[in-house]
Protein backbone atom coordinates (compact mmCIF):
# COMPACT_ATOMS: atom_id res chain seq x y z
CA UNK A 1 0.00 0.00 0.00
CA UNK A 2 1.79 3.52 -0.95
CA UNK A 3 2.05 6.42 1.90
CA UNK A 4 -0.85 8.40 1.54
CA UNK A 5 -0.08 12.38 0.69
CA UNK A 6 -2.22 14.08 3.27
CA UNK A 7 -2.24 12.84 6.78
CA UNK A 8 -5.18 13.09 9.70
CA UNK A 9 -2.00 14.57 12.23
CA UNK A 10 -1.45 17.02 8.81
CA UNK A 11 -5.40 18.40 9.58
CA UNK A 12 -4.28 18.92 13.34
CA UNK A 13 -0.80 20.67 12.71
CA UNK A 14 -3.03 22.65 10.54
CA UNK A 15 -6.13 23.71 12.06
CA UNK A 16 -5.53 22.76 15.41
CA UNK A 17 -4.49 25.77 17.59
CA UNK A 18 -7.51 27.17 16.20
CA UNK A 19 -9.83 24.40 16.64
CA UNK A 20 -8.95 24.05 20.43
CA UNK A 21 -9.29 28.01 20.59
CA UNK A 22 -12.68 27.76 19.85
CA UNK A 23 -13.80 24.67 21.21
CA UNK A 24 -11.82 24.13 23.94
CA UNK A 25 -13.80 24.23 27.18
CA UNK A 26 -16.13 21.70 25.62
CA UNK A 27 -12.87 19.16 25.03
CA UNK A 28 -11.89 16.67 27.70
CA UNK A 29 -8.74 16.03 28.61
CA UNK A 30 -8.85 12.60 27.25
CA UNK A 31 -9.89 13.96 23.44
CA UNK A 32 -6.90 16.29 23.84
CA UNK A 33 -4.32 13.35 24.45
CA UNK A 34 -5.51 11.62 21.37
CA UNK A 35 -5.43 14.93 19.47
CA UNK A 36 -1.91 15.40 20.59
CA UNK A 37 -0.69 11.88 20.36
CA UNK A 38 -1.88 11.77 16.35
CA UNK A 39 -0.32 14.83 15.46
CA UNK A 40 3.13 14.02 17.28
CA UNK A 41 3.28 10.27 15.89
CA UNK A 42 6.53 9.28 14.23
CA UNK A 43 8.09 12.55 14.85
CA UNK A 44 11.12 13.92 16.35
CA UNK A 45 9.57 14.96 19.27
CA UNK A 46 8.92 11.30 20.58
CA UNK A 47 12.42 10.18 19.83
CA UNK A 48 13.86 7.68 17.64
CA UNK A 49 15.49 4.60 17.35
CA UNK A 50 18.33 3.19 14.61
CA UNK A 51 18.11 -0.22 12.58
CA UNK A 52 20.53 -2.11 11.04
CA UNK A 53 20.35 -5.10 8.78
CA UNK A 54 22.27 -7.60 10.66
CA UNK A 55 23.28 -9.05 6.91
CA UNK A 56 24.69 -6.08 4.92
CA UNK A 57 24.99 -3.39 7.96
CA UNK A 58 22.61 -0.79 6.53
CA UNK A 59 21.30 1.64 9.31
CA UNK A 60 18.54 3.60 9.20
CA UNK A 61 16.90 6.07 11.94
CA UNK A 62 12.95 6.09 12.35
CA UNK A 63 11.21 8.00 14.62
CA UNK A 64 8.68 6.77 17.42
CA UNK A 65 5.14 5.60 17.62
CA UNK A 66 2.53 7.20 19.56
CA UNK A 67 1.15 3.59 20.32
CA UNK A 68 -2.52 5.62 20.64
CA UNK A 69 -5.33 3.01 19.53
CA UNK A 70 -7.05 6.15 17.91
CA UNK A 71 -4.01 6.61 15.73
CA UNK A 72 -4.41 6.07 12.10
CA UNK A 73 -0.64 5.00 11.74
CA UNK A 74 -0.62 3.33 14.79
CA UNK A 75 -3.24 0.62 14.12
CA UNK A 76 -1.94 -0.49 10.94
CA UNK A 77 0.14 -3.79 12.60
CA UNK A 78 -3.49 -4.42 14.75
CA UNK A 79 -5.48 -4.03 11.77
CA UNK A 80 -3.45 -6.67 9.74
CA UNK A 81 -3.43 -9.29 12.56
CA UNK A 82 -7.12 -8.92 13.12
CA UNK A 83 -7.23 -9.73 9.51
CA UNK A 84 -5.04 -12.63 9.12
CA UNK A 85 -6.62 -14.42 12.11
CA UNK A 86 -10.39 -13.46 10.68
CA UNK A 87 -8.95 -14.82 7.19
CA UNK A 88 -8.01 -18.04 8.72
CA UNK A 89 -11.68 -19.00 9.86
CA UNK A 90 -13.49 -18.07 6.52
CA UNK A 91 -14.75 -21.25 4.85
CA UNK A 92 -14.39 -21.95 1.06
CA UNK A 93 -17.79 -20.80 0.30
CA UNK A 94 -19.57 -17.52 -1.01
CA UNK A 95 -20.23 -15.11 1.36
CA UNK A 96 -22.48 -12.13 2.11
CA UNK A 97 -22.44 -8.79 3.34
CA UNK A 98 -25.28 -7.71 5.67
CA UNK A 99 -26.18 -4.56 7.26
CA UNK A 100 -28.58 -4.04 9.72
CA UNK A 101 -29.35 0.21 10.66
CA UNK A 102 -31.69 1.72 13.00
CA UNK A 103 -33.99 5.02 11.92
CA UNK A 104 -31.90 8.43 13.28
CA UNK A 105 -34.68 9.38 15.68
CA UNK A 106 -33.78 6.69 17.40
CA UNK A 107 -29.61 7.94 17.71
CA UNK A 108 -30.25 10.46 20.69
CA UNK A 109 -31.59 7.41 23.09
CA UNK A 110 -28.84 5.20 21.84
CA UNK A 111 -26.42 7.68 22.55
CA UNK A 112 -27.65 8.52 26.41
CA UNK A 113 -27.67 4.63 26.63
CA UNK A 114 -25.14 3.09 24.48
CA UNK A 115 -24.48 0.35 26.67
CA UNK A 116 -28.05 -0.93 26.57
CA UNK A 117 -29.26 0.24 23.23
CA UNK A 118 -26.25 -1.34 21.52
CA UNK A 119 -26.37 -4.92 23.43
CA UNK A 120 -30.10 -4.20 22.16
CA UNK A 121 -28.97 -3.63 18.23
CA UNK A 122 -26.65 -6.80 18.31
CA UNK A 123 -28.82 -9.27 20.19
CA UNK A 124 -31.72 -8.42 17.77
CA UNK A 125 -29.73 -8.42 14.46
CA UNK A 126 -28.31 -11.55 15.59
CA UNK A 127 -31.69 -13.11 16.44
CA UNK A 128 -33.33 -11.98 12.95
CA UNK A 129 -30.59 -13.41 10.92
CA UNK A 130 -31.08 -16.88 12.89
CA UNK A 131 -34.73 -17.08 12.96
CA UNK A 132 -35.13 -16.28 9.59
CA UNK A 133 -32.05 -18.24 8.03
CA UNK A 134 -33.74 -21.52 10.30
CA UNK A 135 -37.28 -21.06 8.82
CA UNK A 136 -37.90 -23.88 6.20
CA UNK A 137 -39.33 -20.92 3.75
CA UNK A 138 -36.39 -19.37 3.26
CA UNK A 139 -32.90 -21.24 4.02
CA UNK A 140 -34.06 -23.95 6.74
CA UNK A 141 -29.93 -23.96 8.16
CA UNK A 142 -28.48 -22.86 11.21
CA UNK A 143 -26.04 -20.65 10.15
CA UNK A 144 -22.92 -18.69 11.97
CA UNK A 145 -21.70 -14.67 11.18
CA UNK A 146 -19.20 -12.37 12.62
CA UNK A 147 -21.08 -8.90 13.52
CA UNK A 148 -18.91 -5.74 14.05
CA UNK A 149 -20.46 -2.58 15.09
CA UNK A 150 -20.35 0.85 13.71
CA UNK A 151 -21.51 3.57 15.22
CA UNK A 152 -20.38 6.32 12.80
CA UNK A 153 -21.29 6.84 8.65
CA UNK A 154 -18.96 7.65 6.12
CA UNK A 155 -19.39 11.43 6.63
CA UNK A 156 -18.36 11.51 10.39
CA UNK A 157 -22.07 11.54 11.31
CA UNK A 158 -23.49 9.45 14.13
CA UNK A 159 -25.00 6.17 12.07
CA UNK A 160 -25.26 3.31 14.63
CA UNK A 161 -25.34 0.00 12.47
CA UNK A 162 -24.34 -4.12 12.46
CA UNK A 163 -22.16 -4.95 9.96
CA UNK A 164 -22.68 -9.20 9.37
CA UNK A 165 -20.51 -11.26 7.16
CA UNK A 166 -22.61 -14.38 6.69
CA UNK A 167 -21.54 -17.63 5.26
CA UNK A 168 -23.99 -18.57 2.24
CA UNK A 169 -24.99 -21.18 3.73
CA UNK A 170 -25.69 -23.51 7.35
CA UNK A 171 -26.13 -26.69 9.27
CA UNK A 172 -29.11 -28.21 8.47
CA UNK A 173 -31.21 -28.85 11.54
CA UNK A 174 -30.46 -32.39 12.54
CA UNK A 175 -26.68 -31.72 11.56
CA UNK A 176 -26.14 -33.96 8.87
CA UNK A 177 -25.65 -31.98 6.18
CA UNK A 178 -24.99 -28.37 4.75
CA UNK A 179 -27.19 -26.10 3.28
CA UNK A 180 -26.38 -23.63 0.75
CA UNK A 181 -27.86 -20.47 -0.33
CA UNK A 182 -28.27 -19.34 -3.58
CA UNK A 183 -25.24 -17.92 -5.13
CA UNK A 184 -27.13 -14.44 -5.39
CA UNK A 185 -29.81 -14.50 -2.94
CA UNK A 186 -28.93 -15.14 0.86
CA UNK A 187 -32.52 -14.28 3.01
CA UNK A 188 -34.82 -11.34 1.53
CA UNK A 189 -34.04 -8.47 3.03
CA UNK A 190 -38.00 -7.21 3.48
CA UNK A 191 -38.37 -10.08 5.82
CA UNK A 192 -35.17 -9.31 7.58
CA UNK A 193 -36.11 -5.61 8.18
CA UNK A 194 -39.74 -6.46 9.80
CA UNK A 195 -37.83 -8.82 11.99
CA UNK A 196 -35.49 -7.01 13.20
CA UNK A 197 -37.81 -3.77 13.35
CA UNK A 198 -40.33 -5.68 16.20
CA UNK A 199 -37.43 -7.70 17.84
CA UNK A 200 -35.47 -4.45 18.67
CA UNK A 201 -39.15 -2.15 19.87
CA UNK A 202 -39.65 -5.68 21.59
CA UNK A 203 -36.55 -4.84 23.53
CA UNK A 204 -36.73 -1.70 23.88
CA UNK A 205 -39.99 -1.48 25.27
CA UNK A 206 -38.61 -4.15 27.51
CA UNK A 207 -36.10 -1.75 28.80
CA UNK A 208 -38.48 1.35 29.10
CA UNK A 209 -40.93 -1.34 31.42
CA UNK A 210 -37.95 -2.49 33.76
CA UNK A 211 -36.96 1.62 34.01
CA UNK A 212 -33.08 0.66 32.83
CA UNK A 213 -33.27 3.79 29.95
CA UNK A 214 -32.00 7.32 31.19
CA UNK A 215 -33.83 10.38 28.78
CA UNK A 216 -31.67 13.69 29.69
CA UNK A 217 -32.23 16.84 27.15
CA UNK A 218 -34.22 16.19 24.15
CA UNK A 219 -35.20 12.95 25.29
CA UNK A 220 -36.74 13.82 28.43
CA UNK A 221 -40.43 13.98 27.43
CA UNK A 222 -39.80 10.40 26.23
CA UNK A 223 -40.09 9.76 30.08
CA UNK A 224 -43.73 9.76 30.14
CA UNK A 225 -44.99 6.56 29.17
CA UNK A 226 -47.87 7.18 26.43
CA UNK A 227 -45.10 9.84 24.51
CA UNK A 228 -42.59 6.77 24.91
CA UNK A 229 -45.40 4.59 23.35
CA UNK A 230 -46.08 6.99 20.47
CA UNK A 231 -42.76 7.81 19.99
CA UNK A 232 -42.35 3.69 19.17
CA UNK A 233 -45.76 3.55 16.91
CA UNK A 234 -43.85 6.08 14.69
CA UNK A 235 -40.78 3.73 14.74
CA UNK A 236 -42.91 0.82 13.74
CA UNK A 237 -44.19 2.62 10.95
CA UNK A 238 -41.28 3.46 9.24
CA UNK A 239 -39.20 0.64 7.09
CA UNK A 240 -36.06 0.02 9.03
CA UNK A 241 -33.04 -0.72 5.97
CA UNK A 242 -31.30 -3.93 6.04
CA UNK A 243 -29.02 -4.04 2.98
CA UNK A 244 -27.36 -7.52 2.17
CA UNK A 245 -25.47 -8.31 -1.20
CA UNK A 246 -22.71 -10.56 -2.01
CA UNK A 247 -19.07 -8.87 -1.29
CA UNK A 248 -17.47 -7.03 -3.98
CA UNK A 249 -14.56 -8.96 -4.43
CA UNK A 250 -14.98 -11.52 -2.05
CA UNK A 251 -15.40 -11.89 1.62
CA UNK A 252 -12.01 -10.59 2.16
CA UNK A 253 -12.55 -7.14 0.63
CA UNK A 254 -15.46 -7.06 3.36
CA UNK A 255 -12.94 -7.60 6.10
CA UNK A 256 -10.45 -5.15 4.76
CA UNK A 257 -12.89 -2.27 4.98
CA UNK A 258 -14.49 -3.68 8.95
CA UNK A 259 -10.65 -4.09 9.96
CA UNK A 260 -10.81 -0.11 9.79
CA UNK A 261 -13.04 0.51 12.14
CA UNK A 262 -12.55 -2.67 14.50
CA UNK A 263 -9.38 -0.63 15.62
CA UNK A 264 -11.06 2.85 16.52
CA UNK A 265 -9.87 4.65 13.59
CA UNK A 266 -12.08 7.39 12.77
CA UNK A 267 -11.03 8.07 9.47
CA UNK A 268 -8.19 6.01 7.50
CA UNK A 269 -5.23 8.57 6.09
CA UNK A 270 -6.02 7.08 2.61
CA UNK A 271 -9.52 8.97 2.54
CA UNK A 272 -8.03 12.77 2.61
CA UNK A 273 -7.91 14.21 -1.11
CA UNK A 274 -6.28 17.12 0.22
CA UNK A 275 -5.80 19.32 3.29
CA UNK A 276 -5.09 23.58 3.14
CA UNK A 277 -5.10 26.07 5.61
CA UNK A 278 -9.29 26.10 5.35
CA UNK A 279 -10.62 23.12 4.42
CA UNK A 280 -10.59 19.40 4.39
CA UNK A 281 -11.58 17.16 1.47
CA UNK A 282 -11.93 13.79 2.08
CA UNK A 283 -13.64 10.51 -0.02
CA UNK A 284 -17.04 8.79 1.07
CA UNK A 285 -18.74 6.08 -0.40
CA UNK A 286 -22.19 6.92 -1.16
CA UNK A 287 -24.33 3.38 -0.33
CA UNK A 288 -27.81 4.62 -1.20
CA UNK A 289 -26.33 5.06 -4.88
CA UNK A 290 -24.67 2.07 -5.11
CA UNK A 291 -21.40 2.59 -3.85
CA UNK A 292 -20.66 5.65 -5.64
CA UNK A 293 -17.35 7.45 -4.49
CA UNK A 294 -17.74 11.32 -3.52
CA UNK A 295 -15.95 14.03 -2.23
CA UNK A 296 -17.04 15.99 0.62
CA UNK A 297 -14.99 19.63 2.60
CA UNK A 298 -15.22 21.14 5.36
CA UNK A 299 -13.23 23.44 7.40
CA UNK A 300 -10.33 21.44 9.39
CA UNK A 301 -12.16 23.28 12.74
CA UNK A 302 -15.56 21.25 11.37
CA UNK A 303 -13.35 18.39 10.74
CA UNK A 304 -11.54 17.87 13.68
CA UNK A 305 -14.81 18.83 15.70
CA UNK A 306 -16.47 15.48 14.07
CA UNK A 307 -13.56 13.79 14.75
CA UNK A 308 -13.29 14.70 18.81
CA UNK A 309 -17.31 13.40 18.95
CA UNK A 310 -16.75 10.56 17.90
CA UNK A 311 -13.23 10.30 20.10
CA UNK A 312 -16.08 11.40 22.77
CA UNK A 313 -18.16 8.20 22.44
CA UNK A 314 -15.44 5.60 21.93
CA UNK A 315 -13.97 6.96 25.00
CA UNK A 316 -17.19 6.86 27.27
CA UNK A 317 -16.54 4.54 29.91
CA UNK A 318 -20.12 2.67 28.96
CA UNK A 319 -19.24 1.93 25.01
CA UNK A 320 -19.80 -0.73 23.56
CA UNK A 321 -17.60 -0.50 20.66
CA UNK A 322 -14.72 -1.92 22.90
CA UNK A 323 -16.45 -5.18 22.93
CA UNK A 324 -16.97 -5.19 19.68
CA UNK A 325 -13.07 -4.83 18.80
CA UNK A 326 -12.31 -7.66 20.74
CA UNK A 327 -10.36 -10.62 18.52
CA UNK A 328 -13.43 -12.38 18.57
CA UNK A 329 -15.49 -9.88 17.16
CA UNK A 330 -18.52 -12.22 16.73
CA UNK A 331 -20.71 -10.76 19.20
CA UNK A 332 -24.18 -13.49 20.07
CA UNK A 333 -26.23 -13.13 23.17
CA UNK A 334 -25.92 -15.16 25.91
CA UNK A 335 -29.99 -16.04 25.57
CA UNK A 336 -29.55 -17.53 22.34
CA UNK A 337 -29.90 -21.27 21.41
CA UNK A 338 -26.73 -22.95 21.91
CA UNK A 339 -26.65 -24.34 18.04
CA UNK A 340 -26.43 -20.46 17.63
CA UNK A 341 -22.76 -20.28 18.98
CA UNK A 342 -19.43 -20.52 18.11
CA UNK A 343 -18.91 -24.40 17.76
CA UNK A 344 -16.03 -26.06 19.26
CA UNK A 345 -12.44 -26.28 17.15
CA UNK A 346 -12.94 -29.70 16.08
CA UNK A 347 -16.51 -28.89 14.88
CA UNK A 348 -15.86 -25.99 12.90
CA UNK A 349 -12.70 -28.37 10.98
CA UNK A 350 -15.04 -30.01 10.62
CA UNK A 351 -17.54 -28.00 8.76
CA UNK A 352 -14.52 -26.84 6.90
CA UNK A 353 -13.97 -30.37 5.57
CA UNK A 354 -17.66 -30.64 4.81
CA UNK A 355 -17.56 -27.05 2.45
CA UNK A 356 -14.33 -27.79 1.06
CA UNK A 357 -15.20 -31.60 -0.40
CA UNK A 358 -18.82 -30.84 -0.94
CA UNK A 359 -20.42 -32.44 -4.29
CA UNK A 360 -23.82 -29.74 -4.67
CA UNK A 361 -27.03 -31.25 -5.51
CA UNK A 362 -29.75 -28.81 -6.18
CA UNK A 363 -33.06 -29.13 -4.95
CA UNK A 364 -36.34 -27.65 -6.91
CA UNK A 365 -35.75 -23.96 -5.15
CA UNK A 366 -32.45 -23.85 -6.51
CA UNK A 367 -30.45 -24.61 -3.25
CA UNK A 368 -27.74 -27.33 -2.75
CA UNK A 369 -27.58 -29.63 -0.38
CA UNK A 370 -24.56 -31.47 1.45
CA UNK A 371 -24.64 -34.75 2.69
CA UNK A 372 -21.95 -35.82 5.86
CA UNK A 373 -21.76 -39.38 4.74
CA UNK A 374 -20.00 -38.47 1.14
CA UNK A 375 -17.58 -35.91 3.26
CA UNK A 376 -16.14 -37.28 5.94
CA UNK A 377 -12.07 -37.43 6.10
CA UNK A 378 -9.97 -40.77 5.51
CA UNK A 379 -7.73 -39.89 8.63
CA UNK A 380 -9.93 -40.82 12.33
CA UNK A 381 -8.65 -37.41 13.48
CA UNK A 382 -10.77 -35.15 11.02
CA UNK A 383 -8.03 -32.94 9.83
CA UNK A 384 -7.67 -31.55 6.69
CA UNK A 385 -5.60 -33.58 3.89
Amino acid sequence: MTRPQWEVADVIRIAGSRFRQRYSKSLTWAQLKVIYAIALCRTAALGGHRDQCVRCGYQAISYNSCRNRHCPKCQTNAREKWLRTRQQELLPVGYFHLVFSVPHELIPLIWQNKKILFTLLFESSAATLLEVAADPKHLGAEIGFLSILHTWGQTLQPHPHIHCVVPGGGLSPDHTCWISSRSHFFLPVKVLSRVFRGKFLAGLRCAFRSKRLAFHGECLPLANEKTFATFLRILFRQDWVVYAKPPFGGPEHVLHYLARYTHRVAISNHRLLSVNDSHVTFRWKDYAHHNKQRAMTLSGEEFLRLLTARLAQELSPHSLFRLARQPNACRTSSALPPSSRPAPPGSRQRARTLAMHALPRADARGRTTHHFTDLLPANPTGALA
